[in-house]
């Protein structure tokens, strides 16, 4: 691997940050210990520090010489709301909350190239270093795009990236395209007439219709989408009836959709609400539905990905870069920046074999051995894009 010098000369130092965001995790929009050490951080590196931003959000701002061109940079910094079962020093302080899914290691990756970038000044033009809150669950990416993120800091495009268990120290993984799904989630309210058990004649059984609109909508799928394509409808949470003898008056249905595809995402949510709809009109009970789309599917633009290949493959070799991953089910708020801007995401691995384990899982930590790759990829990119690139 091509770790720069003078970012291994920071690995200590930054594991020291890691370790240090890991043990103070905050949850969505509650990121303001983390975006103060963000920020005093960017400050230290003299970069321009605007905070507020998707209420806990901070973009360090960094020019050099003279290039009108500009780029965004992004890490998320929230954490979730899960109980680390971890034993080591640097482990949660607060119980229920913990780093399960690496945004200490996205935080401090970035922190480490804003040093290193501050220091040499190896391009020409500005650089916006994005540290995004509230990417678990409440898409704050939205939030901060809402508040005039681009506006405020104009970029050509925009690059993301986050860790990947289950692989090995020192490779890479993206695609063109999509890479990963929208995550719409979805509430729907059946209201019929309750009543007896015993005489379900004299009711509007909003259970029953409940199970027709479920089996339903699992046709959307099977007959609606190219099968060369993929989507998901998934009701997890159905709530009615209280007791065994009594139909109950209504039922509230909740659960998520996923596609790859804008278009695709259209149809579910249409079919849905016109299923619904249909099947409670033919049975005389009333449907409420709403559909919030809370996370675009994630689509990487094939200019800017060919650049990050490069810069990857400069790194690690190109035998270590899969340029052809999967995309998976799973959703990522970075997806309402691409929306914006063209731009790249991509996976780091963060090691295999004993010991590892996947995101979202108590005993997950993220690895320290790859914080000076990640933070070499951000270099080499800014200077890749930005000129100046012989360093």
């Amino acid at each position: 691997m091509k770790i720069l010098p003078k970012i291994e000369a920071i690995h200590e130092e930054m594991t020291e940050w890691r370790h240090h965001i890991h043990m103070h995790p905050e949850t969505a929009f509650e990121e303001f210990q983390t975006a103060d050490f963000v920020a005093e951080k960017l400050e230290s590196f003299g970069l321009e520090v605007h905070r507020g931003l998707a209420k806990t959000g901070v973009v360090g701002t960094l020019k050099s010489g003279t290039g009108n061109r500009a780029i965004g940079l992004r890490a998320d910094m929230d954490a979730l709301d899960l109980q680390e079962l971890n034993e080591f020093a640097h482990r949660s302080k607060y119980d229920g909350k913990m780093h399960g899914c690496g945004h200490d290691g996205h935080t401090v990756m970035l922190l480490g190239a804003a040093k290193y970038l501050s220091e040499t000044k190896n391009f020409d033009g500005t650089v916006h270093f994005i540290f995004q809150p509230a990417e678990e669950n409440v898409a704050g990416g939205r939030v901060m795009i809402a508040d005039g993120l681009f506006e405020k800091f104009p970029v050509e495009s925009v690059y993301g990236m986050h860790n990947m268990p289950g692989f090995n120290v020192g490779e890479f993984a993206v695609r063109k395209g999509p890479i990963m799904a929208s995550a719409d989630f979805f509430e729907a309210k059946i209201t019929g007439v309750g009543g007896h058990g015993a005489f379900p004649h004299l009711t509007v059984d909003p259970i029953v219709i409940a199970a027709e609109v479920i089996g339903a909508w699992q046709k959307i799928v099977s007959r609606n989408v190219d099968p060369l394509k993929a989507a998901v409808v998934t009701v997890g949470e159905i709530h009615g009836g209280h007791t065994t003898n009594v139909i109950p008056e209504d039922v509230v249905m909740r659960g998520t959709t996923r596609a790859f595809d804008p278009d695709v995402q259209d149809m579910i949510e249409a079919n849905m609400e016109k299923i619904l709809k249909g099947i409670c009109d033919a049975y005389g009970a009333k449907a409420e539905f709403t559909y919030d789309r809370r996370y675009a599917p994630t689509i990487n633009t094939p200019d800017e990905t060919d650049i990050a290949i490069e810069v990857m493959q400069e790194l690690v070799g190109v035998d270590k870069v899969n340029t052809d991953v999967a995309p998976v089910m799973g959703a990522e708020d970075f997806s309402w920046m691409l929306k914006e801007r063209p731009g790249c995401y991509l996976m780091i691995a963060n090691g295999a074999g004993e010991g590892s384990c996947h995101v979202h899982n108590p005993n997950y930590d993220f690895n320290d051995q790859i914080l000076p790759l990640g933070a070499s990829y951000w270099c080499r990119l800014t200077e890749r894009i930005l000129g100046n690139e012989a360093a």
